[in-house]
């Protein structure tokens, strides 16, 4: 590719007011008020005051502005230029939204988020495919928190936990299938320097909640939803794993290697390992080294022995009487390639070992494939990833609850971005892509408004390489209801 023109021969002028850079934005926040958006917002927050007027419509202007790309208040300016007040009408300015997410208190993000939970239910409805199971399969819900990095002294909640950055600490949930790419089915935001394992019980017990209602809303005549909840050893404790089973779901969970968990690694018989042999290299998640293949082998265990019948848990405020809990040790161990040099070396100076604790009867999974389902957790690392490339890039308030307001909005962008790519493209390339790619594809196409026939008809670039998927978006949300 090389220029057409010299420089001198080149000008530009912003000066067009019927040019929009991201068309892509009208179907996508169509599609949201076909998943009950305004509305659930209209009934569900209650932000006193004058800041809190027309909660639904600043709501709607948050989410539209992160669809398009914002990561802090003063991005939502991008719903303002051009000919975008001919596409929507109040659109509120930065500062007006800034003031509005100031004003929440915890029970309003509360609030925020039971719109979040019942909005993905609408998106699953509305977008075939979004959260779908195949007869059988169990839908996996991850859990796990990431330190978002902030600047400055005037952050509540700041600090440094176990990263050692200073920042706010998000913690989100995610639910996937083998057809579907994850979505994010439940949030907090906690300060800094929390422990990841604190309010993990309550979260769960939302996730689990949510992730079944959304998966019924998919596919109302099918099975029952069957969930597996998947952590690593922060969240292995008898709260969180009796949280999930109080919801219906089963766990796989790390565990610590504590006196317990190798004593009965050590009762393992030899002849119980099994070799597999990863199809690519895995790089070893303590020493960083790089390996191919494996043994894997399984014990019964029984876990929380400590715990007595009797004991009372609480989760959401409801007490929860339970004791141990039984099942499955599922340990992998790998040579060690840098041994002791002892006389008589022990079975831990050979072999490192990592174990995992889960209740998934054998007859559903054996040794090998719940090896296979619980170390594809790592899947909920992309969706921190992606959520940092895109809203969550900032936190951009001083007050801690705006910011916790603003996570509740990424994560509805979140959804509802990947709800508008699997409608595009389903089964297609799009439907499991980043958001950012999806963005591009789908949201950044510039179009020139016109009017005929009392109608706007938005002029968009000839030869788009996403034209097919675009203009099956757009149909879908122009579509009469119940059309779709």
């Amino acid at each position: 590719m090389q220029f057409k023109h010299t420089p001198a021969r080149i000008a530009a002028s912003f000066d067009d007011p019927n040019l929009v850079s991201a068309a892509g934005v009208v179907p996508v926040m169509r599609l949201a008020e076909d998943a009950g958006l305004s509305r659930l917002a209209g009934e569900h927050v209650t932000v006193p005051g004058d800041k809190g007027a027309n909660a639904a419509g600043k709501l709607f202007s948050l989410i539209a502005g992160m669809v398009c790309g914002a990561d802090s208040i003063d991005d939502m300016n991008r719903l303002r230029h051009g000919g975008m007040p001919s596409l929507f009408g109040r659109v509120y300015a930065p500062s007006t939204l800034g003031s509005f997410l100031r004003a929440f208190t915890f029970g309003h993000v509360r609030q925020a988020d039971a719109v979040a939970s019942r909005f993905l239910q609408g998106l699953t409805a509305q977008a075939s495919g979004l959260l779908h199971a195949a007869d059988g399969e169990r839908v996996m819900i991850d859990i796990d928190d990431s330190v978002i990095g902030v600047y400055g002294y005037q952050k509540q909640g700041a600090g440094r936990g176990y990263t050692g950055v200073n920042g706010l600490n998000s913690f989100i949930a995610t639910a996937s299938t083998t057809a579907s790419a994850p979505v994010i089915v439940a949030q907090r935001l906690r300060k800094g320097a929390a422990h990841s394992a604190r309010g993990a019980a309550r979260l769960i017990g939302d996730a689990v909640t949510t992730t079944k209602r959304a998966a019924t809303a998919a596919d109302a005549s099918g099975p029952p939803v069957r969930v597996l909840l998947r952590a690593d050893s922060a969240y292995y404790s008898h709260d969180a794993v009796q949280a999930a089973r109080k919801g219906g779901a089963e766990v796989s969970v790390t565990v610590r290697q504590n006196a317990s968990i190798r004593a009965a690694i050590a009762r393992i018989p030899e002849e119980a390992w099994a070799e597999i042999v990863y199809p690519n290299v895995i790089r070893d998640e303590i020493t960083g080294e790089l390996f191919r293949g494996a043994e894997v082998a399984e014990i019964g265990y029984t876990a929380f022995t400590s715990k007595t019948v009797n004991q009372s848990v609480k989760v959401g405020g409801t007490a929860l009487f339970t004791g141990p809990v039984t099942g499955r040790l599922i340990v992998r161990r790998v040579k060690e390639l840098n041994p002791k040099h002892l006389n008589q070396p022990t079975l831990f100076d050979t072999w490192r070992f990592h174990a995992f604790f889960t209740t998934v009867e054998q007859s559903e999974a054996d040794t090998v494939t719940a090896d296979q389902q619980h170390r594809r957790h790592a899947i909920i690392e992309q969706v921190h990833a992606d959520l940092k490339s895109s809203a969550l890039a900032h936190l951009p308030s001083g007050k801690f609850t705006a910011n916790a307001a603003w996570l509740v909005a990424a994560v509805m962008a979140f959804n509802l971005t990947r709800a508008a790519a699997v409608v595009a493209d389903q089964g297609g390339k799009l439907q499991k892509a980043t958001t950012g790619t999806i963005r591009r594809a789908l949201v950044h196409v510039a179009a020139r408004l016109a009017s005929s026939a009392r109608k706007i008809v938005l002029h968009l670039p000839e030869r788009w390489p996403w034209e097919t998927a675009w203009q099956r978006l757009f149909a879908r949300s122009v579509a009469p209801p119940g059309a779709a």
